[in-house]
Parts: structure tokens; sequence; C-alpha cells
């Protein structure tokens, strides 16, 4: 029917065969992608990246962090959550779709230089596939569940409950702006996700009452994106400088 259809008049057998060929090559029965709830929930041990496990196609997710990521956190004080409710495996195709959503919103809203996203989970978690023939003639070919330790076919990340997908820090005014931009991402998500607004300053792990003191106190260092404690142990001279430990070493003798 096909050739009747497409090829010439008068066409030779070798015209034929080509065209017949080409038609078998660009017809494939190829099957599209399976739904992430295929592989929603966490059965077995994990199954990471290794020279025992090689052929992993790279996760779609490349960037982890977006915005103003070096700017120090007094800058950012504020911060919001997203909080995994449920124990699953987000595939790496949902975390990138959650980070062009979050980036786009807080862009439009908030501003180009007033935000840092951070995705906090990374997939390593190897997911298979038993790869089987569907097109006609398929029982011939296929062998049904001999051999079906199936081939890498993506990545995910096995999440827990209370575990954070997302974390934005930003200005005070801008918190507000952040949280909506967390809720439109939790549609790129299965399952249940909650939103919170961080009391703490910034990425760090202290409230902003404690921070000012130590920071009073000048008992925090900057460190990146966040902060070094010194604690009251050790040397004098890490807490007041070196130079009034010697002077006060010196009126002590």
């Amino acid at each position: 029917f096909w050739l009747k259809l497409f090829s010439p008049s008068g066409a030779s057998q070798e015209e034929h065969f080509t065209l017949l060929l080409f038609l078998l090559i660009n017809n494939k029965n190829t099957m599209g992608r399976r739904p992430a709830r295929c592989y929603r929930y966490a059965h077995g041990k994990p199954y990471p990246k290794s020279k025992y496990c090689r052929g992993v196609p790279d996760p779609k997710i490349r960037i982890f962090d977006c915005g103003k990521k070096k700017l120090p956190c007094d800058e950012f004080p504020a911060a919001a959550h997203m909080v995994c409710d449920e124990n699953q495996q987000v595939t790496s195709e949902c975390l990138e779709a959650a980070r062009i959503a979050t980036n786009k919103f807080m862009v439009t809203n908030a501003g180009r230089d007033f935000f840092h996203i951070r995705m906090r989970p990374h997939p390593y978690h190897v997911l298979r596939i038993n790869k089987t023939l569907s097109c006609a003639g398929a029982d011939r070919l296929s062998t049904g569940m001999r051999g079906a330790f199936g081939k890498p076919y993506g990545t995910a990340a096995r999440v827990k409950i209370g575990q954070v997908l997302i974390s934005i820090r930003t200005k005070d005014e801008k918190v507000q702006i952040a949280a909506e931009a967390l809720r439109r991402a939790k549609f790129k998500f299965a399952g249940r996700q909650k939103v919170h607004i961080s009391s703490k300053m910034g990425f760090t792990k202290f409230s902003k009452d404690d921070y000012n003191k130590w920071k009073s106190m000048g008992r925090v260092t900057p460190d990146g994106i966040g902060v070094q404690w010194l604690s009251s142990r050790g040397p004098l001279h890490r807490l007041i400088g070196r130079k009034a430990a010697a002077e006060l070493a010196a009126e002590e003798e």
C-alpha cells in the first residue's frame, strides 16, 4: 500500500526497496517516557552511579543555586522553605521544572537582584527500565521476564518527611513573594508539601535576635553565605584578638 502511494510510476525494483527501507526507518513505533508515578515510591536499596552502574543519563537539573548566590547573609535576612511531607522519590525532571518556575516568579515579582534560590536535594538514585518491544511481532523477539534487571533510565532524589526541597533567602519586605513562588512550585511535585517562612537569619542556624547578639559581641565571622560561630572554648585571643590578649597577659604578670 505504501509503495503504491509514494513510489512514482515506472520506478525500478532498487528504488522500491530504498523507499521501503526509508519508510521502515522513519515509521518506528517509539514509546514515550514513563510518567513519574511509576517511580514515585522507593523500592529496595539506593542505586547510585558507580563504576558498576554505567551509562546513566545526565540529570535534567544542572543548576542548584539561582540569583545572587554570593551575597553575605546580612543582605538577605529573611528565608522561606518548601518542606516535603511524604517519603517519596522526586525525579530530576520535576526538580528542574520547580527551579524554573520559582526563578521565573521571583525575577518577575521581586527583581533579579533580590533573592537566592537553593535546590536542596540532589538526584543521585538511578532509575531503571526493563525495555520491551511493543511493535508487531514483538512476541517473537522479546524475552519476557528473563534477564529483567533494567537499564539506567533517569535519576531521582529520595526525600523524607520534613526534608527541605527548595529554600529562598531574600529581603524582609519580599518574603511573602518568596512564599508565593514556593506555593506555585508545589504543583511540579507529586504528593504534599508545606511552605514555611523561617525565623532564622537567612540560611544560618541562628535566630535573628541571637545573630544580632553574637554579632555585636564579635562571636560570628562571615563564611560565604553563612557564618561561623566562635565558642567560648579555646584560646582567648580567638575571641578578643591577639593584641588584647597579649596586653591582658602582660597586666597579669
